[in-house]
């Protein structure tokens, strides 16, 4: 009870703190979320996109593990969080975020934010503290595809998290949460059909952000 108490506070005090801090300057490119389920193809469409518009990638994900492998404070903080099978603040995650935008800002063309948000709260959060989302790109495939895709990659991945009893857990998991996004982001959003081609979906992509870039 008082170890629950204890962590309460300091997320209270934390989130205190990040309201506290500097605003963000305006950011004047556009800032791009791309959603997708596992299998989805948003990754090869992500780097497609940076190929051709020169935006920075940033992935949550990828932000949490090099501050876990940083050794730093928080990234021992966040260690203990994920060994104890709890999730990462949403706090924690937008700051992260908010940082790498940040440092990148006086170069950068646009930021595209890889699998975020990954739920309704983020997104609100997201546009809150940094900036309004420009366009919400939402890579839409069957279920039936997606398991199938993910079961093609574990004959060579050799993750153990690409069998299908584990697989259709996750696709649950990402459409209980990424329905709530999509309803809150009914204006911004493009669904996209990603069961078509890598370059027949890049052609449509193209149509969404070509106008953003002139």
């Amino acid at each position: 009870m008082l170890a629950n108490l204890i962590q309460i506070f300091v997320i209270s005090v934390k989130c205190f703190l990040f309201e506290q801090k500097a605003p963000t300057p305006e950011i004047k490119v556009p800032i791009i979320w791309v959603l997708g389920g596992p299998g989805s193809g948003k990754g090869t469409q992500c780097e497609k996109i940076v190929a051709k518009y020169g935006f920075t990638h940033l992935s949550s994900g990828d932000l949490l593990r090099n501050e876990v492998s940083s050794g730093s404070p928080r990234g021992k903080e966040l260690t203990a969080i994920m060994e104890r099978g709890e999730l990462v603040p949403m706090e924690i995650v937008l700051d992260l975020l908010k940082e790498a935008i940040l440092a990148c800002l006086p170069n950068s063309k646009g930021f595209l934010i890889d699998g975020y948000p990954r739920e309704k709260a983020q997104g609100i959060m997201f546009e809150e503290k940094i900036a309004p989302v420009n366009i919400v790109l939402f890579f839409d495939a069957s279920e039936k595809t997606l398991v199938d895709r993910l079961l093609g990659r574990a004959k060579t991945s050799g993750r153990v998290d690409d069998n299908e009893e584990t697989i259709k857990k996750r696709l649950h998991t990402f459409n209980t949460h990424n329905d709530q996004v999509v309803q809150q982001y009914v204006a911004k959003l493009k669904k996209i059909n990603a069961e078509r081609s890598a370059d027949d979906i890049f052609m449509e992509v193209q149509t969404y952000l070509d106008p953003l870039v002139k």
